[in-house]
């Protein structure tokens, strides 16, 4: 399936002599840089129904015009899989992601992904960039994922995040005893030896901001929120772990489970077992594409993770 665009703009005057990429950014700002570029050089673009050249200069009064297809991408199958939506409409769509989807095909994941899933649910969105995937989210991790379905909600959103203009708020458990909120300023890069790892990094690293907030004291545990201004890879499990607070859960920068003295036999049966790391993105707020209103969504902790608050809190009622 292909979707047609069909647009026409006048140069004004504040854009005399200006470039003719430059120009076009400007008067279909929902469309990147670069895909207005290959319009140009393909010839979809045009000024007075002329094939210009991306540094030609446009005059005020010139006629822009965009007659593009949008191609299917094409590289990934359309599969059935069920989609818990929260929000819909013509412009994106809000996703409560379950443990264990994968957001993006890869290596070792080549289907059975939410990019998949979002296929058979809108085979349109097989024209846009990863099927309309702004941001990600772990497999492990659950919650809310903002997905665009048009070019321009595409574009926008990437433009808020970039911006960190997108709220982001995660519930995490984390292991040890804090006694208040803060922040992790500290820059992130691939793990020198380990390549599938993240880390921080004093040198190379880039920026990585992390806040968060005590929201309930355990025994040897605590609930956290986590509030992203960077949306770096693992960024809240790596950051939790630089300041010993890593997450239940999360053998990858946790270790093995820490089992405080003392503990029953309850707690110690659910840090064995907790499946994951104990993160869920239980927040997101942001700017619609289209109408600019702000609007915000919220979903309760899955079930395993209401289970894990509750062996803590019986926990705390133990001599």
């Amino acid at each position: 399936m292909t979707e047609s665009i069909n647009r026409q703009e006048t140069v004004p005057a504040e854009l005399n002599y200006a470039r003719f990429d430059q120009a076009a950014s400007a008067l279909f700002p929902e469309y990147s840089r670069s895909r207005l570029q290959s319009w140009i050089k393909s010839g979809e673009l045009t000024a007075n129904g002329q094939v210009c050249r991306p540094r030609d200069k446009v005059q005020e009064g010139d006629e822009l015009a965009l007659k593009a297809e949008l191609q299917p991408e094409g590289r990934f199958e359309a599969e059935a899989i069920d989609l818990d939506i929260v929000f819909e409409d013509d412009d994106i769509i809000v996703i409560n992601k379950p443990a264990g989807l994968v957001v993006h095909p890869g290596a070792g994941n080549p289907g059975g992904t939410l990019l998949n899933a979002l296929l058979n649910h809108c085979p349109s969105m097989d024209n846009l960039p990863r099927a309309g995937i702004v941001h990600r989210l772990d497999r492990d991790t659950t919650g809310l994922m903002v997905v665009a379905k048009t070019l321009e909600a595409h574009n926008d959103l990437v433009a808020q995040l970039q911006a960190r203009e997108v709220h982001r708020e995660y519930d995490a458990v984390v292991m040890g005893s804090m006694t208040g909120g803060g922040k992790v300023d500290e820059p992130m890069g691939r793990h020198p030896q380990h390549r599938t790892k993240m880390a921080v990094l004093q040198f190379g690293g880039k920026e990585a901001i992390t806040h968060y907030r005590l929201h309930k004291r355990y025994r040897d545990h605590c609930h956290v929120r986590c509030f992203l201004e960077t949306g770096r890879t693992h960024q809240i499990r790596v950051h939790m772990a630089h300041i010993r607070h890593p997450l239940v859960g999360d053998t990858t920068y946790a270790g093995r489970p820490r089992l405080p003295k003392g503990a029953s036999e309850e707690l110690v049966d659910m840090l064995r077992s907790f499946p994951r790391q104990a993160l869920h993105a239980r927040k997101l707020e942001l700017e619609h594409p289209r109408s600019g209103d702000t609007m915000s969504w919220e979903v309760p902790l899955p079930e395993d993770m209401q289970q894990l608050l509750a062996v803590l809190a019986a926990e705390e009622k133990r001599p």
